[in-house]
């Protein structure tokens, strides 16, 4: 078997770990050890974090979203009830983004799902 000589690769490797450690607090930055674990956990949050932030992204449009249907005199459950009913897709990006900057056509789109879903509650009953 030849011999393998790892001074440069583990150099390379630990030259990355450190770069990407800068900007660490105290040891975190400034001995391997430390670092890599530092690094390692970073990687694991930014994991986990990038697929937190679409159900956090989520939960600010419904919040939009209620808020916009409470002005019109409606709650969220019963307006996406409505679109649903009256087979409109928005999704709830799209909703939020009318709901905070264009008043008039969320309204307009309330109505909508107003109109359904009473059409809905006076078919099942």
């Amino acid at each position: 078997m030849a011999r393998v000589k790892r001074a440069v690769h583990a150099r390379k490797k630990r030259r990355t770990v450190m770069e990407r450690a800068k900007g660490h607090y105290g040891n975190r930055s400034r001995t391997f050890k430390a670092a890599n674990e530092s690094v390692m956990h970073a990687g694991q949050y930014a994991y986990r974090d990038r697929r937190a932030r679409k159900g956090e992204f989520r939960k600010l449009w419904i919040q939009r979203i209620n808020a916009g249907c409470r002005t019109e005199g409606m709650s969220y459950s019963r307006f996406i009830a409505g679109l649903k009913a009256a087979e409109v897709e928005v999704d709830r990006k799209v909703l939020a983004d009318l709901a905070v900057h264009e008043p008039a056509a969320f309204a307009a789109l309330v109505e909508v799902a107003r109109n359904a879903d009473v059409a809905t509650h006076q078919a099942a009953s």
